[in-house]
């Protein structure tokens, strides 16, 4: 991972910086297919499957899509990816359906939010919101929504309201 903030225009150094593969994707309308496609296909190397690159993909679908829509393409996606690169989609491992929902719904919402010409842009927008923020779902709920297991095979509603900045 690029930890070097000021090479790749990221000024906010407490926020971590998106890897070179990540970058190769925002670099052009024609790189971003060349990643879609090779995610959709199950060509995509598991290690270019980062946040930034869940994060880039939702935005993709959000472009033009709703956010249940956009959350259905996901999770079929991610459980294809999972399978393809051999992870195992399991009740501690894998797809997990409350932070895919989560996330759709995040993405979703602030691309309806902004006045994005095309998708490029609303995927370059996405990512330098949401690219470094992993861990933004931890404000809205109480416990350890990556571990549970109930919460990665079902949706599990917020409980918190996160505190506003």
């Amino acid at each position: 991972m690029d930890t070097h903030s000021t090479a790749t225009g990221n000024t906010d150094s407490s926020k971590p910086t998106p890897n070179r593969e990540t970058f190769a994707l925002l670099a052009s309308e024609s790189e971003l297919q060349r990643f879609v496609e090779a995610w959709k296909a199950g060509r995509l190397p598991k290690s270019e499957w980062t946040h930034s690159a869940h994060v880039a993909m939702a935005a993709y679908f959000a472009f033009d899509h709703a956010a249940d829509a956009t959350f259905a393409i996901m999770k079929a996606g991610i459980l294809h990816h999972n399978t393809s690169v051999g992870t195992p989609n399991t009740e501690d491992n894998g797809y997990h359906e409350t932070l895919t929902r989560f996330w759709a719904g995040e993405i979703a919402a602030f691309v309806r939010t902004g006045r994005f010409t095309s998708r490029l842009e609303t995927v370059r927008a996405a990512v330098k919101e949401f690219g470094g923020d992993r861990d933004r779902f931890r404000q809205f709920y109480s416990f350890d929504v990556v571990r549970d297991r109930r919460a990665r095979r079902e949706w599990v509603a917020p409980d918190c309201e996160p505190v506003k900045k």
